[in-house]
């Protein structure tokens, strides 16, 4: 590794700083956008939103935050195989800078004359770009974070930690910024915000790539004309304008199906793309011991779906409860309900630095928890938010008409879910990188990005499920116990498979 060794950042390789501003921006750009997507799509048509209802509009915002952690698995194969990941950075940076452009556009041309249909596909448009400009972005760049440490470097959770910093800077001041232009100005400028965050980032990255050595260059291939096509600007711009005629295609084609058509055609792409993700990881994995690291990221990643499918309801339940239900006037100003989005990055800035510290103290005392039991905290944490949360919904609307709480208690609840989170969500990363096999490590990311879909999708299915329960059962079930209730059973499931799973990662902590 030729990066300069005698430049730290906090004490860690100077290429973190490069990897932790980029992806600041990237976070920038994607939750300025998700802190909008369900308050415009459920505002008036007269301010240029869809005037949708809020069990729609939590699945349009399921189903796009679960696609962004799919595309990855797409994106980490092709930087694995073909592009490598600093190539697929820039392709993801620049593809995901039209889509936020074009749900501006979305939002800007409304009112008398304009015709919906060609507003909506200017929406599902710029979000099908996002999800596939993310998937070559997100799990590269995680991936390049791992690959400035050696696998038993005691700095690598620490690394982790400070790059999550960078992510919740972005996520802290992307509501700030987007989330005031939009709902308190217009929309599209809280999308076109969001916009130019995401050329801020990509353009960072270009000129701060000399302190990365040569980590994320494409692999050796064996045809040297292909080499020369896939090394300079102008095939990155071809995969640009690929991406993008893509979506669009599909997005005027789709409707014109029949809907047993479309249905068959998303079965037969997820089955396809399952077995091929499997015959990659048979392919590159050998050996005992490779199997069983393997074997930890893929059962972690089925309970990393429980913890994402709790957490994610700050987009969905949480923003409408910040809305509906929260006392937000302070004399004769009005705290955006966007703003909300930003308490947990807040709290991460914040802890992130003494969790990164108390992770290496714990470690030096040898009695650091093992990373299944960083789960099982992360769970607990996350159960206990919702506990608190369910008293809040309740202490709301008990009476004849609703009560406004105070937002201390979104904010409780923002603290206790940041616990969780960075109990789970950075170890859950360097753990990818720490036990995947050498060939596989951009093919393993994306599948625990895969996991976070999962999760996604269905904390937007959470309230229907409640209320289908509450149908079926006859009774009433608010939907942050269900949440609540399911935490603890995950968390009490994770203590007792703790010890084994520690035994299969094989001496890796």
């Amino acid at each position: 590794m030729s990066v300069d060794k005698n430049k730290a950042f906090f004490g860690h390789p100077i290429g973190l700083s490069t990897l932790f501003a980029s992806e600041m921006w990237e976070r920038f750009s994607y939750y300025g956008m998700r802190a909008l997507l369900v308050l415009f799509l459920t505002a008036t048509f007269a301010s240029g939103g869809f005037e949708m209802a809020e069990l729609d509009a939590f699945t349009i915002y399921g189903i796009f935050t679960g696609l962004v952690y799919v595309t990855p698995i797409i994106g980490g194969i092709l930087a694995d195989k073909v592009l490598g990941q600093r190539k697929s950075i820039y392709i993801g940076g620049l593809t995901m800078a039209v889509g936020q452009l074009l749900l501006a556009s979305s939002a800007w041309f409304h009112g008398e004359g304009v015709d919906v249909e060609f507003r909506q596909t200017l929406f599902y448009s710029g979000l099908g770009i996002l999800i596939a400009g993310n998937g070559f972005f997100k799990p590269n760049i995680s991936t390049m974070v791992g690959e400035l440490y050696d696998n038993n470097d005691p700095r690598k959770d620490g690394g982790f930690t400070i790059f999550y910093m960078g992510i919740n800077i972005g996520a802290f001041l992307s509501p700030l910024v987007a989330g005031k232009l939009g709902e308190q100005v217009a929309w599209q400028y809280g999308f076109l915000s969001a916009g130019v965050g995401m050329i801020i980032g990509t353009v960072w990255f270009f000129l701060r790539s000399h302190t990365l050595g040569h980590i994320g260059m494409p692999p050796k291939v064996k045809s040297e004309r292909v080499r020369l096509i896939l090394s300079d600007w102008f095939s990155i711009l071809i995969y640009v304008a690929s991406v993008i005629g893509a979506i669009f295609a599909v997005i005027l084609g789709w409707g014109a199906l029949p809907s047993v058509v479309s249905t068959t055609i998303i079965y037969v792409i997820a089955i396809a793309a399952v077995l091929f993700i499997f015959s990659s990881i048979f392919k590159g994995t050998s050996g005992k011991t490779e199997w069983s690291r393997v074997g930890v990221i893929l059962i972690l990643a089925v309970f990393n779906i429980f913890f994402w499918s709790g957490f994610e309801q700050a987009g969905t339940t949480f923003n409408i409860f910040a809305r509906d239900n929260t006392q937000r006037m302070i004399g004769n100003w009005e705290i955006p309900a966007t703003w909300f989005q930003s308490v947990n990055a807040v709290f991460i800035v914040v802890f992130a630095p003494l969790f990164s510290v108390l992770w290496t103290a714990l470690d030096r005392k040898k009695i650091n928890p093992n990373t299944p039991m960083k789960f099982a905290w992360g769970m607990i944490m996350l159960a206990l938010g919702f506990v608190i949360m369910a008293f809040a919904y309740t202490r709301s609307t008990s009476g004849d008409e609703v009560r406004l709480v105070s937002p201390l208690w979104l904010c409780f609840v923002f603290l206790l879910h940041t616990f969780g989170e960075l109990c789970l969500s950075p170890i859950g990363l360097s753990m990818v990188t720490k036990l995947s096999p050498p060939k596989l490590v951009s093919t393993m990311m994306g599948i625990w990005m895969g996991s976070f879909a999962a999760g996604n999708f269905v904390a937007s299915q959470m309230k229907a499920i409640s209320i289908r329960l509450q149908d079926a059962l006859n009774m009433d079930i608010q939907v942050f116990w269900l949440i609540a209730i399911q935490s603890a059973i995950i968390a009490a499931i994770l203590i007792v498979l703790a010890p084994w799973l520690k035994k299969m990662m094989h001496g890796i902590k």
